[in-house]
């Protein structure tokens, strides 16, 4: 009898173990189907937004173009050519005159911005309120930038918009007011009117994103018009816009505008109000974005600065130092001292890089200003801070913001080692050393912070290294640096495998000088012969990718870069209006 309790009561518990492996099964089935049910909703969620942004956008050119169609027929001898061939200051003196109607104007880049967007793929929407605002302009024509049309990058908040930052997460969070910058441009008569595109996150000198898709170069559609200030680059170098406002952490500002043959200028950090500008990790303070202008000139750099340094951008942020545009600097005449900087010891000139840096370079000497050789100090030392400093929290912020849609192609590359845990990436950046030192050098880059202690070494570091530099110019005693300038612009699909190539930019964030770029020459002939024999510093895997995103380039514009002390905003505009001057009297002679 105890023997068949036994058998039964085994039964029972073979029964109830069989159950709950059967329960638990289930449960991880059900799991799983959560899990999968999720993912799919997110999936069409993000398919969603992303099709009504479009909707969006595609809604808003066809209005502005119906409406650009309405005012030309009832203004038949409007002269559209004219206005796009002005300079923003001759623009501004013509407006101010009455020469020109705010209407003209404002009708004549609307219809250039239009077909250019087709062309390029430059715009993330137009700000219709735009129309209404040209109604309301000041009679009496007060603001320096009285009937200017400007156009701004996607992240610079315009109420009722979105600030994607070319992210499917930041979709449907439309702005519940105007920036600061935008107010401003308003105050001083100005009507800001189109939103540019940017890569996916910003942290990328491409311009691609899964929402609205790739920007390509006014110059050559087969290249990137660069980033992260793509849209805009794009948009001013194919004559759509005759000044725009984008921002620059790592050089954002100034690659689009060199390979899109336009000047921009990335002032010091604080000059300019950050409030209402979007950012992917805005808790980051080792490496700091500042907004700036791109236009086509130099001039136009310097009307759009003296225009936002006004009492009313210091009344809205009071966090900016009430310095109004020092005009007296900016006009200065006084022979300078250059420091000159062939290389940064990390990537090898391109031919027409270093040529266009020695024309440059011997067209100052020639005009009575001394230039002597200057070499930045432990350049593999500051990108390991600049690295570590944007991507201070491993990475961690900007993956988070890429949840809930897919990867854009221009970004895959640069993001894939911030998905593997850190202490992975620290290790097999030690083990790749030997073999691959600049891979090595990459993977170091994304590990970021580990601790509190680490992130306060990280600034006391970055302090360090600013005031080393300090020491060093005023031991050469020299007044700007006369820079290479990262070019020509790179075919698709390169600039996420070339981040190493920032280099040559976002030094200048780091030590929070502003820096400016000035277009000075085009590539030869003889420039793409050379570039067949380039085998670079290091004749790596990275080398070679270079010379394969440069390949093609005959023709394309060519920059170099200005640098200054911080806070020094004015001397740098001087210096790179001295560059761009020499630069158009040598084509003269």
């Amino acid at each position: 009898m105890d023997n068949v309790k036994q058998f039964f009561s085994g039964l029972e518990m073979d029964t109830w173990s069989s159950a709950a492996l059967l329960a638990g099964a289930a449960a991880g089935l059900a799991g799983a189907l959560v899990s999968l049910a999720r993912a799919v909703d997110g999936h069409l969620d993000a398919r969603r937004k992303i099709q009504k942004a479009r909707k969006l956008r595609d809604d808003s050119l066809l209005k502005a173009e119906e409406a650009v169609l309405l005012y030309k027929k009832a203004h038949p001898k409007m002269d559209s050519s004219l206005i796009l061939s002005l300079s923003l200051t001759e623009l501004t003196k013509k407006l101010q005159d009455g020469q020109l109607v705010p209407e003209d104007v404002f009708y004549s880049y609307m219809e250039k911005t239009i077909n250019e967007n087709k062309r390029l793929n430059c715009c993330t929407t137009i700000l219709l309120e735009s129309f209404d605002h040209l109604k309301t302009l000041d009679s009496n024509k007060r603001g320096l930038l009285y009937g200017v049309p400007v156009s701004i990058k996607d992240n610079i908040a315009y109420k009722y918009y979105d600030s994607s930052c070319g992210l499917v997460s930041n979709l449907d969070d439309p702005a519940e007011k105007d920036s600061v910058i935008v107010e401003v441009l308003r105050r001083q008569g100005a009507i800001p009117f189109v939103k540019t595109n940017v890569p996916q996150g910003m942290l990328s000198f491409d311009c691609s994103n899964v929402i609205f898709g790739q920007t390509v170069n006014p110059h050559n559609l087969n290249k990137t018009s660069g980033g992260s200030s793509g849209g805009e680059g794009a948009l001013i170098g194919g004559g759509g816009s005759i000044l725009g406002i984008g921002n620059d952490i790592g050089g954002s500002i100034r690659i689009p505008a060199a390979f899109c043959g336009i000047c921009g200028f990335k002032p010091t950090v604080g000059r300019v109000s950050k409030q209402g500008v979007s950012t992917v990790s805005p808790g980051q303070k080792s490496v700091l974005a500042t907004s700036g202008p791109m236009a086509k000139d130099v001039d136009g750099l310097a009307l759009c600065m003296q225009a936002l340094l006004c009492d009313h951008m210091f009344d809205l942020d009071p966090t900016i130092p009430p310095l109004p545009f020092n005009m007296q600097v900016y006009k200065s005449a006084k022979p300078l001292r250059i420091g000159y900087v062939e290389n940064d010891g990390i990537t090898q000139l391109t031919p027409s890089m270093a040529r266009s840096l020695r024309e440059v370079r011997d067209l100052l000497e020639e005009a009575g200003h001394t230039v002597v050789p200057y070499n930045h100090l432990r350049i593999k030392d500051a990108f390991l801070l600049i690295a570590n400093g944007i991507f201070g929290d491993g990475g961690a912020s900007l993956v988070q913001k890429l949840k809930g849609g897919p990867f854009d192609p221009c970004l895959k590359l640069q993001v894939l080692p911030l998905y593997l845990p850190r202490w992975l990436r620290k290790i097999l950046s030690f083990l790749i050393r030997p073999l691959s030192p600049r891979g090595s050098l990459l993977l170091q880059c994304s590990t970021g912070a580990g601790s509190v202690v680490e992130l306060w070494e990280q600034h006391v570091a970055v302090q360090d290294y600013i005031d080393e530099t300090l020491a060093e110019w005023r031991r050469c005693n020299i007044d700007v640096l006369l820079c290479p300038m990262l070019g020509p612009a790179y075919n698709f699909l390169y600039c996420g495998r070339l981040t190493l190539n920032a280099s040559f930019t976002a030094l200048y964030n780091l030590l929070n000088f502003p820096a400016g770029v000035v277009p000075v020459s085009t590539v030869t002939a003889e420039d793409e012969e050379e570039l067949r024999h380039y085998e670079g510093f290091h004749r790596d895997h990275w080398d070679k990718l270079f010379k394969q995103a440069l390949s093609g380039s005959q023709g394309m514009p060519m920059a170099v870069q200005c640098v200054a002390p911080p806070w020094q905003d004015e001397l740098c505009l001087r210096f790179m209006k001295e560059v761009e001057d020499l630069v158009k009297q040598s084509r003269i002679k």
